[in-house]
């Protein structure tokens, strides 16, 4: 599988994602850019989670669909063609970091894939069960860590 650079004006890789764009703050999507798309994309599809909840892995943004055209989202913006789906919170659409107050740093990965046809998801899919309908069907992929923490 190749690799997609995935970047943010707002954030660099593994250091902290703005207030702004935090549950504490305005709570909007941070800018996003990306490479170019390999031949053969149907779609690029969009994950932000966070690993480091005490739950588990919860789900901050999933967005699928995307035109494999598109380079990047402006901030507070849907990505290009993309369809937002529910996030751990149970809104549609973006929700910023809010790890609970004194557990620390938590990492954000913002993951991009590049998938060779649509992703097989229903009602209110996890992450896990997002990585586990991209695998097989990826064929490039790009990640993005942000930090947090209250």
């Amino acid at each position: 599988m190749t690799g997609i650079e995935l970047r943010s004006v707002a954030f660099d890789d593994h250091a902290a994602i703005p207030r702004r764009h935090s549950g504490e703050g305005d709570d909007v999507s941070p800018p996003l850019t990306w490479a170019a798309a390999p031949d053969g994309t149907a779609e690029l599809v969009l994950l932000c989670e966070d690993p480091d909840a005490p739950g588990g892995a919860f789900l901050h943004w999933l967005v699928t669909g995307i035109d494999p055209e598109s380079s990047g989202a402006a901030e507070g913006e849907i990505p290009r063609g993309g369809q937002e789906w529910p996030n751990g919170f149970g809104r549609v659409g973006w929700a910023g970091p809010m790890p609970p107050p004194g557990h620390g740093v938590h990492r954000y990965f913002f993951r991009l894939w590049a998938v060779s046809g649509p992703l097989s998801l229903h009602g209110r899919p996890t992450a896990d069960a997002v990585h586990h309908a991209v695998k097989g069907q990826a064929l490039a992929s790009g990640t993005l860590v942000g930090t947090y923490q209250r």
